[in-house]
């Protein structure tokens, strides 16, 4: 009789861990920040039709990295929850803390007791009625939740990124140099990032109870051009 094969726990979540980030750190990164109108996301994908950035209820966005059936599959499991919520209590007890924490029981599950880990990073963010209201939580693909207050950078390279926006960001930004700024730290200083290249959405308090707003693509040339 063969013996069964073991490993070790702690070897066993390290091989899941470097297995995940390996994934995500293949794609392309998105960086989230806010501005003085409400919150945008900005990030590098060159499909126009395969979303990173979408809408999930009323004020709140879900930005995703990594592989895309993964997070679309969170995407669409998180417009369920909020809509069965808004409906069975209010529009306004749907918000970004529950849904990440939903994501983070989720995430963390499949990390702990699948044999393959989700190859996903997501963003979870909610603009407030003003801008102390404003929410981010960053969820990894162990179920971490970090909760991220004025900027957040996820995917690729997102350490850097995030060191490049700790040093332009500020919250007196207006949208046009916010969207300048989310290319310029994404791009870094030894690429340029095409228009065509990039995806960008607001969540802005004056959008009325919908706040989810995608920028169309002639509508960010004009943002990168505005001075």
């Amino acid at each position: 009789m063969s013996m069964p094969f073991y490993v070790a726990p702690e070897q066993m979540m390290k091989d899941r861990a470097d297995y995940a980030r390996k994934g995500i750190a293949r794609g392309r990164a998105l960086v989230a920040m806010r501005y003085v109108d409400g919150i945008v996301i900005v990030a590098e994908n060159a499909s126009e039709t395969l979303r990173k950035v979408s809408e999930i209820y009323d004020r709140i966005a879900f930005a995703g990295v990594g592989k895309y059936n993964e997070f679309d599959q969170l995407r669409v499991a998180g417009i369920r929850a909020a809509d069965l919520k808004g409906f069975q209590y209010s529009r306004d007890d749907v918000d970004a803390r529950s849904l990440a924490n939903s994501y983070a029981q989720m995430l963390g599950n499949i990390f702990t007791h699948e044999m393959k880990p989700m190859e996903v990073e997501i963003l979870v963010a909610e603009v407030g009625l003003d801008g102390g209201g404003d929410q981010m939580f960053h969820i990894l693909y162990d179920g971490t939740v970090v909760d991220e207050r004025d900027f957040a950078a996820i995917g690729g390279d997102a350490e850097a990124i995030r060191d490049r926006l700790g040093t332009q960001w500020s919250d007196v930004m207006n949208l046009s140099t916010a969207v300048r700024t989310g290319v310029s730290v994404l791009a870094g200083d030894d690429r340029e990032i095409p228009s065509g290249d990039l995806e960008v959405a607001v969540l802005s308090r004056g959008n009325g109870r919908r706040c989810f707003h995608r920028v169309p693509g002639p509508d960010v040339d004009v943002l990168l051009t505005d001075s």
